[in-house]
């Protein structure tokens, strides 16, 4: 029996000794893997280091994408240099503002950053400073200085998340040569940021969490926090990715461009590092971030840029060319390499997008339904509608971010062709005057949105799409201005439609139809012939054509004064963004408006967007194809000849004649497209844009039509069927 006993607790302890050799050589290669991925190599198998080589380097940076871009640009040995030279005996740098007391672009955050910079050059045997003791030398200086000054931020992003992401890479790159103490006093720093939060700041937090673990050589800690990562890889919760494939922070808000980039970016890094382990990704989380990818990501860029209104409230110079880059470089790392669904998605994506002007392939028609959320994709030229609803938070204005953007999410609509219709255009613009946007014309200061509830008081928003083609609509309630708003997006046009529009200020209300950078002449179709716009031109003609970059612009019915108008404009980065220093900047901006007047009642506006088209079959669009059957608070409604479809936003239960022979009762109020397909054929999509239907009945030509609705996580989506009507 003592045999036997014996024999036991000798297996047991060597089992106990076999799992603690295996978890220690899990974390050898995780630290392995740290350095293969952090440490430059010059390996560039995509090309994105080639094309992010080409870009001026950012002077301000605050956003974490963006920081973490940046840090994957070759080495500028100048900049190391001057580093290098300029470093004081007190272990700072004169250029920092270690005093520094901003919210967004804490300057003191630059130190960790040239550490961590610092660490990497140290490491990387592409330079003659590989090992270099002056090097070392200065890393351990710098980080003395901040163990015993211990800087902190008012915005507690920074101290428990920003600091320890940047250092603790620093630290575990530089483990070897930390001193016992040193490395005590690194682990302190790491203790800032605890389990917590939810959404990407949990995903950070645990991070950071895991990067200490790996400094104490904490296998269960760091299994902890993988799984803490890991847990965020599901769909359909609060916050995080949807059920539509957008990601939410922040309470129900799009967050494609802040949050999401920077998740889909570190669960990127994160099936990277711990590939080879048996931290792992396994196939099912991996698919679920590449279809984030995707069905979300992949339809938000546009030759190589960002869309705007994806961007939230991080409106950086040149976010949208960083942004779409950063996820260019998460979508080819993503895997680790060695998953072919992966590279599938991220080859499409860069196909897409890189070298532009691109091949683009991605085509159609997409409602983010949880998202109040549009983009249209045609082969030459992309749209995007941005709203929000009393369900979905539209825009916030934080920590010195966005002060200018109160009325992003109330229609505002982009239309790009080569992508920079509107990069760092930011400063210059008349923000009560953002494309797509019904909003009073004021002087007065903007004002600042100090919570995450929603703001629009409208039910009614939402899209139909049969993703080829589709109605978005806007229930616009929101700071004193109502309007029914409704965008038709088919083939070659967009379609925009406004009714109901009134407000209680005795303000002149507009409704901005373009407003972008200069680019060519901006041209007004007058007695037959195109006449340049010099400067301000205001026009009361039953129908204005204009045309500009390539794009037509064709307003008409409408009793509403147009104005169009080139000028040069003036502005600041910091009014928008005041992590930049005040400097003014110039630029030639192209404007086109209506004004609906003082306290308007009732007031309507239907206007066409034809892009990337000559001047001549703009002049020559026949608009009598395009019926407006009824523009009012009772329906919008529209029908296509030559389409053969009609599209109603059916506010109440109404009646139409659409054509000789197609006569519609709408039953239950939602967003329709009817397609005649075939003979006697129709093909009915319909959506709630209240999310509150669950059936939706129609007759057409007398014949009575249910549609059951999608329920619960797919309230708002769409809804198909066919009817054979004789």
């Amino acid at each position: 029996m003592r045999v036997l006993r014996s024999l036991i607790i000798v297996g047991v302890l060597l089992v106990s000794i076999s799992v603690q050799a295996g978890n220690t050589g899990e974390l050898v290669r995780i630290k392995q893997n740290y350095s293969r991925m952090l440490v430059p190599s010059g390996e560039d198998s995509f090309g994105l280091l080639s094309i992010l080589s080409s870009i001026q380097p950012e002077k301000e940076i605050s956003d974490q994408a963006v920081v973490e871009l940046h840090q994957r640009y070759p080495f500028d040995l100048k900049k190391i240099a001057t580093y290098l030279s300029s470093f004081m005996e007190t272990g700072m740098w004169p250029d920092i503002n270690y005093e520094d007391k901003k919210r967004s672009g804490w300057e003191p955050k630059l130190h960790a950053e040239r550490i961590l910079e610092l660490v990497k050059l140290y490491n990387s045997k592409q330079t003659s400073y590989y090992h270099s003791p002056e090097v070392e030398k200065v890393i351990h200086r710098a980080m003395d200085y901040w163990f015993t000054a211990k800087p902190v931020c008012l915005n507690w992003w920074y101290n428990q998340i920003g600091i320890p992401k940047t250092l603790g890479t620093a630290f575990i790159l530089f483990e070897e040569k930390l001193t016992p103490a040193e490395k005590q006093k690194a682990i302190a720093v790491m203790e800032n940021a605890k389990f917590g939060m939810t959404g990407q700041n949990k995903v950070w937090l645990a991070g950071n969490v895991m990067m200490r673990a790996l400094l104490q050589n904490d296998y269960e800690l760091v299994k902890m926090a993988r799984d803490t990562i890991a847990s965020e890889i599901v769909t359909g919760g609060a916050e995080g990715i949807k059920d539509d494939w957008c990601f939410h922070q922040h309470g129900a808000q799009q967050q494609f461009g802040n949050y999401g980039l920077s998740f889909v970016a570190g669960m990127s890094f994160f099936s990277g590092l711990f590939s080879g382990t048996s931290l792992a990704f396994d196939d099912k989380q991996l698919s679920i971030l590449s279809t984030l990818i995707d069905k979300g990501y992949r339809w938000v860029i546009w030759n190589g840029m960002m869309d705007v209104n994806a961007l939230g409230r991080q409106l950086f110079h040149h976010a949208p060319v960083h942004k779409a880059l950063s996820l260019a470089f998460a979508a080819s790392e993503l895997g680790g390499g060695e998953s072919e669904a992966c590279m599938a998605i991220a080859t499409a994506l860069l196909r897409d997008n890189y070298p532009a002007p691109a091949l683009n392939l991605l085509t159609g028609h997409k409602h983010f339904w949880q998202s109040d959320y549009t983009i249209y994709r045609r082969p030459s030229w992309m749209a995007s509608i941005k709203m929000a609803s009393d369900r979905i938070v539209g825009v916030e204005m934080m920590n010195g971010d966005n002060m200018k953007g109160y009325y992003m999410a109330d229609g505002a609509t982009y239309i790009y062709k080569d992508g920079k219709e509107y990069l760092d255009i930011f400063p210059l613009w008349d923000w009560r005057k953002l494309p797509g946007v019904t909003a009073f014309e004021d002087d007065a200061p903007m004002p600042l949105i100090k919570s995450y509830q929603p703001r629009n008081k409208g039910t009614f928003v939402g899209a139909v799409s049969d993703e080829k083609q589709g109605m978005t609509v806007m229930e616009l309630n929101r700071a004193g201005v109502k309007a029914h708003k409704a965008w038709i997006c088919a083939d070659d046009f967009v379609l925009c439609l406004g009714a109901g529009i009134q407000a209680d200020s005795n303000l002149v209300v507009t409704t901005s139809i373009e407003q972008c950078h200069k680019n060519g002449e901006l041209l007004s179709w007058k007695k037959g012939q195109w006449s340049a716009v010099n400067a301000k031109q205001t026009v009361t003609a039953e129908v204005h054509r204009f045309f500009h970059n390539n794009t037509g612009y064709i307003v008409w019915g409408n009793e509403n004064e147009m104005v169009a108008e080139t000028a040069e404009r003036k502005g600041s980065w910091y009014d928008v963004m005041q992590m930049y220093r005040p400097a003014e900047v110039h630029g030639e901006v192209t404007t086109l408006y209506l004004k609906h007047g003082a306290s308007p009642k009732q007031a309507t506006y239907q206007y066409l967007i034809l892009p990337v088209v000559d001047k001549k079959n703009v002049a020559a669009f026949d608009l009598s194809d395009i019926r407006i059957l009824r523009n009012d608070t009772v329906a919008q409604a529209v029908y296509a000849e030559k389409k053969a479809t009609c599209w109603i936003a059916a506010y109440q239960p109404v009646q139409l004649r659409v054509a000789t022979g197609l006569a519609l009762t709408i039953q239950t109020p939602g967003v329709y497209m009817i397609r005649k397909s075939g003979d006697g054929q129709y093909m009915i999509s319909c959506a709630s844009p209240t999310q509150c239907e669950d059936v939706a009945e129609l007759e057409l030509n007398q014949k009575q039509i249910r549609i059951s609705l999608p329920k619960g996580k797919g309230k708002g989506k769409t809804a198909s069927v066919v009817a054979i009507i004789r």
